[in-house]
């Protein structure tokens, strides 16, 4: 895993090029990162500006590392396009889901490609649910369905306790991204990994039925 595409690095190129900007200029940063007051004035591009906007270099470095690491996994299966396509629908998904549940707080902001990322995830995810991944704390290896699940699971408690400075929302929308975007792509998978496909559905259905009883 890991291999620099060319459309990889274009999409790292940007988000360093973008981030850095942002971090030099704060007119800049102000102008184009998501916030819920200046979207619902009618600045929708924010809700896809931000995702190329970072806080620091660690929250930058992260994001493209993780990107890094799962990207070619996608690319591989689906082609460069179809990537492009996920990548995209994840990060507005992201924002999409942020928006819906922080639309009356016309002060919050959030920035980050975390949505995007989390949608090339859960897509390689999908795509190789036999992968196993290694957690930095835990030294043995990880199914990547019962990551992708306890992942999700993590951010319903992180939206429904309001954990960190993170946008768990935006997490949880991305990764939705990247799970019904890839099964549109993909239709093939319903054949080959139907149980996986069911297993990474519960926290979704269930994020929507708590927020549905007032929940969340």
């Amino acid at each position: 895993m890991g291999n620099l595409s060319l459309v990889l690095l274009v999409i790292i190129a940007a988000n360093a090029i973008i981030s850095f900007k942002g971090f030099k200029d704060f007119a800049f940063f102000e102008k184009y990162k998501f916030n819920v007051g200046s979207i619902s004035r009618g600045e929708q591009f924010r809700m896809f500006s931000s995702g190329f906007l970072h806080v620091d270099m660690a929250h930058l470095f992260f994001n493209m590392f993780t990107l890094y690491i799962f990207a070619d996994i996608v690319v591989a299966y689906l082609g460069t396009l179809y990537f492009l396509i996920i990548y995209v629908g994840s990060l507005l998904l992201g924002s999409l889901l942020s928006f819906y549940f922080h639309k009356n707080e016309y002060h919050y902001s959030a920035v980050g490609a975390s949505g995007a990322v989390t949608g090339i995830l859960y897509s390689a995810i999908l795509l190789r649910p036999d992968m196993s991944l290694y957690l930095f704390f835990i030294p043995i290896p990880i199914p990547a369905y019962v990551f992708g699940i306890g992942y999700l699971l993590y951010s319903i408690y992180g939206m429904k306790n309001q954990l960190g400075n993170i946008g768990h929302d935006a997490h949880f929308g991305g990764a939705i991204g990247g799970y019904v975007i890839t099964l549109i792509l993909a239709s093939w998978l319903f054949k080959e990994h139907l149980l996986m496909i069911v297993l990474l559905a519960i926290p979704i259905i269930l994020l929507f039925v708590l927020k549905k009883l007032g929940k969340l």
